[in-house]
């Protein structure tokens, strides 16, 4: 089993059609083209909300909802349909977009500089991890896959429990808290976030040495923004709580 986050399941690239013989493959290249474009779908985006932020916009808003509802919709939809990769991927990285941009903007106003370490550090984070993976400082084996799922899973699970919770005016203790503790919980995040990358790069390689559909490249390209955008928004969280202590 090798996959990063719930949408990359291997056993997606088995049922589909006995992987379409005739059919051209799946590439690395082909998937790193993707990931350039929906990072660019997602940027486009994200200047509009961005911009509407800064110049007061109501409807702002309205697009931040729209975006993060929509953005976990098409995540789902994705992973439960493959083929549809490659229509849905760039509406979910302009849904993101959407969200992203307007959080940010928020957040740039409350702690001016914040966005610029947080997209700074990402992108740092995602060169680390690339190196750490092709020099195979890391080996993601087995044992590595099941340790970062079972963190990952556990993340999730504490995320939506806080979410219900919110409903009733309470939260998980101290997960959104400043003391060290808080500020520690935040920091592992981030580090199951950036390992998840690891696997995103191993699952993308794998795939394509096995001679997946062309079409996977958009699912690989998703599944590796997931990662990235669940990333940022951690980072983004981290440096706020470092920049509340101040």
């Amino acid at each position: 089993m090798s996959f990063s986050n719930p949408v990359l399941r291997d056993d997606i690239f088995v049922r589909e059609d006995e992987r379409e013989v005739s059919e051209q493959r799946m590439t690395i290249g082909g998937t790193i083209n993707k990931t350039l474009l929906l990072l660019v779908l997602l940027i486009i985006a994200g200047s509009i909300t961005w911009y509407m932020t800064y110049n007061g916009t109501v409807e702002v808003l309205s697009f931040i909802t729209a975006g993060s509802i929509g953005m976990v919709g098409i995540a789902l939809a994705i992973s439960f349909f493959p083929k549809s990769a490659p229509f849905l991927s760039p509406v979910y990285a302009i849904l993101s977009g959407f969200a992203l941009g307007g959080i940010s903007a928020f957040m740039e106003y409350d702690y001016p500089g914040i966005v610029a370490n947080a997209i700074l550090l990402t992108v740092g984070i995602l060169f680390l991890m690339l190196f750490m993976y092709t020099q195979r400082i890391i080996k993601v084996t087995r044992g590595f896959i099941s340790f970062v799922v079972l963190c990952t899973l556990a993340i999730f699970l504490v995320t939506l429990v806080d979410f219900i919770l919110n409903f009733f005016g309470m939260n998980v203790p101290y997960i959104h808290e400043t003391g060290l503790l808080g500020i520690g919980i935040s920091l592992f995040i981030v580090v199951i976030a950036a390992l998840n990358l690891l696997l995103d790069f191993n699952f993308i390689e794998e795939q394509a040495d096995q001679g997946a559909p062309k079409y996977m490249e958009w699912y690989g390209a998703f599944g590796l923004l997931v990662t990235l955008v669940w990333l940022y928004v951690r980072i983004l969280e981290l440096l706020s709580k470092f920049s509340k202590r101040d």
